[in-house]
């Protein structure tokens, strides 16, 4: 499908970008940089919303980028020498 044809159907079928944003919990912003082509979509977010709008095939899972402590910002700046505690 493409994003004509996407924004064709939401036409059709009453919806609009931002019900279809808040009802799978997606920045509107997002999903109409996927429609308008300024995000390739290839991995992350922007690949689960085109997977979602139809646009792309393949699986819509949960973001791959990981989370937990060692992504998480310490506030520490790489020239502090004291030890962080756990």
């Amino acid at each position: 499908m493409t994003p004509a044809q996407v924004k064709s159907k939401f036409r059709r079928e009453g919806k609009t970008i931002t019900q279809f944003a808040a009802d799978h919990g997606y920045p509107r912003n997002a999903v109409y940089r996927v429609l308008n082509g300024c995000d390739k979509a290839h991995y992350g977010r922007a690949h689960e919303i085109a997977v979602k709008l139809g646009l792309k095939e393949g699986t819509a899972t949960e973001s791959s980028a990981p989370a937990g402590p060692d992504r998480r910002h310490t506030g520490r700046r790489a020239t502090d020498k004291t030890p962080v505690a756990a």
